[in-house]
């Protein structure tokens, strides 16, 4: 690996000013790319039909993420001459008419980026996706989460080396204070909820989208922060580009990637209490912060957590980083 290594969290549905929307932070995320070999989260990056991926970020899910700062996992990032067999799992639940409009979607990527599926596996019972959202962070609950695992073994067994998951939500999804730029994403705590479930089986990439009966495109001026999403009919675009070039996982001492390579994990300054954090604390990883405030409220000061550097935003902390460690473009 030519570039240094850092990672970039944004953690899913806790309201993020900058990253917690649709695919928000990807031109930052972009920016990064330019001069570090990026770790990112989905949420980071996926933006409805837009994706801000690329060969110079790992796409690696919530829970990979975290148990790669635990030091249980290592990866090998996917070489720039080869992609991933994808399988895709639908919602019993999702109607046959919208089904429709994501097959189109995949025979899209296959033909305009040759991003293929090695099948699709529908579950043999509706998923039963709850929605929660409590003290301004979103949740939820899976009524059937056997179902999703089973159609994952069979797409695994095809030869799947990652799994989309498109999972179908009532239109109480909705949150007016979000789609005005203004709110926490409310399925964004269940859609980590149900890419964990496949990640921990397997160990291998997946990632959500969800699958709405309302698929009408605004014909209004939106709020930018969301704008991705109101143009998207299906979301399972970004989806399938992160992981068709998401990387390998590995047991940790086989592969080529590992905690201990990563210079910085950068993150927002109130939302210290992930896993990620604290892993990387035990394991003198340096820790950023950035002022980019959350709906939470763990700070340093009280965790009583050493960090590495506060920056006031991410423009300020990559041009001080680069500069300290004489990166350029060129490297």
């Amino acid at each position: 690996m030519k570039k240094p290594i850092i990672a970039l969290s944004i953690p899913t549905g806790i309201g993020a000013k900058i990253g917690g929307y649709a695919g928000d932070f990807g031109y930052i995320a972009r920016k990064f790319s330019e001069y570090f070999y990026c770790i990112v989260n989905p949420n980071a990056v996926n933006g409805g039909i837009l994706s801000a991926i690329n060969t110079d970020m790992a796409y690696l899910e919530g829970y990979l993420f975290d148990d790669f700062f635990k030091g249980n996992i290592s990866f090998n990032p996917k070489p720039k001459t080869k992609t991933n067999k994808i399988g895709v799992i639908f919602d019993s639940a999702i109607p046959q008419n919208i089904i429709n409009v994501h097959i189109n979607t995949i025979n899209s990527l296959k033909m305009v980026q040759g991003i293929e599926t090695i099948g699709i596996e529908y579950t043999k019972k509706p998923v039963g996706v709850e929605i929660i959202i409590e003290n301004g962070i979103s949740s939820g609950n899976i009524k059937n989460p056997d179902t999703i695992i089973d159609s994952a073994k069979r797409l695994i067994k095809k030869g799947a080396q990652a799994i989309a998951v498109v999972c179908y939500f009532n239109e109480d999804a909705e949150d007016i204070n979000y789609s005005d730029g203004n709110g926490i994403d409310p399925i964004g705590g269940i859609e980590a909820i149900i890419s964990h479930l496949i990640t921990k089986e397997f160990k291998i990439p997946a990632a959500h989208a969800p699958a709405f009966n309302d698929i009408e495109i605004s014909q209004k001026i939106e709020n930018e922060k969301v704008a991705a999403e109101m143009i998207s009919s299906t979301y399972l675009p970004c989806v399938m580009q992160g992981l068709n070039i998401a990387p390998e996982i590995k047991k940790y001492n086989e592969g080529e990637i590992k905690n201990k390579n990563v210079e910085y994990l950068i993150v927002p300054y109130d939302a210290l209490g992930s896993i990620s954090v604290l892993s990387c604390s035990q394991n003198n990883i340096k820790i950023i912060t950035i002022k980019n405030e959350t709906v939470l409220d763990v700070t340093k000061e009280k965790i009583k957590l050493n960090i590495y550097k506060s920056y006031g935003s991410y423009e300020e902390c990559l041009e001080d980083i680069t500069k300290k460690n004489k990166i350029t473009k060129n490297k």
